[in-house]
């Protein structure tokens, strides 16, 4: 059943009065920590200069995110699967 305008507002005021630390607790999956070679690092940054995306997070979520919206055929041409 749907939140009426109240339960949501309730909700919303028990989210403002999180911490920043708590609100990422609640949100974050996991943590992905990698090693770059320099020349992926400096594609990064030449696709984040080309794209005006200043955080490589941002950045990396768009990629998976667009990635799953990708038909198979897609996504196996993308990363030269065949």
């Amino acid at each position: 059943m749907a939140k009426s305008a109240t339960e949501r507002k309730r909700e919303q005021r028990v989210r403002d009065k999180l911490s920043a630390k708590e609100k990422e607790a609640l949100l974050l999956s996991r943590k992905i920590v990698t090693a770059l070679y320099h020349n992926d690092d400096a594609a990064l940054k030449r696709t984040m200069a080309r794209t005006g995306i200043d955080e490589e997070q941002d950045l990396i979520s768009r990629f998976i995110r667009g990635a799953d919206r990708m038909t198979d055929h897609q996504l196996a041409e993308f990363i030269r699967l065949h």
